[in-house]
């Protein structure tokens, strides 16, 4: 098990495949995430020329849990030192959800070591009704118990089709949730969010290569939260990945990794072309068109055409 120390703290990681001179992408958990859930990963682009850094973050998973008082800053400060320790000059860096927000925040303050981001169902604000849905899964977590939390974030993250189709394993699922997450530790990583401020205006110095992905029925970060990003990251595009809701980097992992493949390829040969456009990634993995131009508009529920004057 390799352990890396920060600030007197153990930090669990991985480093995976060969090559000293290969490009390096970072996978950043969400919440209640672990190294684990980025194997399929791991492996897709270990086998494709890449090497693959994953940790744990503070009070998560194999690192030090519980931590108290933790400061939101600390895990992109932990990033940049795992990056120095491992002599890692440049990254690529993919975060959902919790995990995105730290790619956002490293891109912003460690631009020099950013190669590109994949923010992946995240924001830079919060407004009322997420702020509402955060306090409600806290304060549930603390009154009832870490297993609410787990059930009740099932159905936000994964589809009717997913839950249907894996019912038999969902209850090991939750169990197995309670081996590697400690009540006290994620009440202090939801804690440090409610200190969380809002980063939207800093948005701006993010210019590197950005690929934006959106669950189309993401309801916890929904595309509002996206189309901020997309609107303040200049050198971006919005890919909304279909039928899927927040979690859909582990119902829909072989699409998801060909699509984050294809940016990857482009910004390592200088080809990206950020335009801030908005796509629909195809539904099927092995059709060679991975996705197409996305009309109409892309912020409502319902399929309307967008009115003449609407801004971009």
């Amino acid at each position: 098990m390799a352990v890396f120390r920060h600030k007197n703290a153990e930090i669990y990681y991985e480093l995976n495949g060969e090559g000293k001179n290969k490009p390096v992408i970072t996978f950043i958990n969400g919440l209640t995430q672990r190294v684990q859930h980025w194997k399929f990963f791991s492996d897709y682009f270990t086998a494709r020329g890449f090497r693959v850094l994953l940790f744990d973050l503070l009070g998560q998973g194999s690192s030090l849990k519980p931590t108290l008082f933790i400061d939101f800053k600390d895990n992109q400060s932990l990033l940049n030192a795992l990056l120095e320790y491992l002599k890692i000059d440049q990254i690529f860096v993919a975060g959902i959800s919790f995990g995105g927000v730290v790619a956002l925040r490293f891109a912003i303050e460690f631009p020099e070591k950013t190669k590109g981001i994949i923010p992946i169902s995240t924001f830079s604000e919060m407004d009322g009704k997420m702020m509402a849905i955060g306090t409600n899964m806290y304060e549930g977590m603390v009154t009832v118990g870490f297993e609410y939390l787990v059930k009740l974030l099932i159905p936000l993250n994964f589809s009717a089709e997913w839950i249907e189709k894996n019912e038999n394993i969902i209850p090991q699922a939750v169990r197995e949730s309670f081996s590697y997450n400690d009540l006290y530790a994620i009440q202090n990583m939801m804690e440090s969010l409610y200190r969380f401020k809002g980063f939207t205006e800093d948005l701006v110095k993010i210019k590197c290569p950005a690929l934006i992905l959106n669950g189309e029925f993401d309801y916890l970060t929904p595309r509002s939260s996206h189309e901020i990003l997309r609107k303040n990251i200049i050198n971006s595009k919005l890919v909304i990945m279909q039928k899927v809701c927040h979690a859909f980097t582990l119902e829909i992992p072989e699409m998801t990794s060909k699509v984050i493949e294809s940016f990857l390829v482009e910004a390592e040969k200088g080809k990206w072309k950020g335009d801030q456009s908005v796509w629909i990634a195809n539904d099927n993995p092995n059709d060679p068109t991975l996705f197409f131009p996305c009309e109409g508009d892309y912020l409502r529920a319902v399929s309307v055409p967008k009115r003449k004057g609407d801004v971009e």
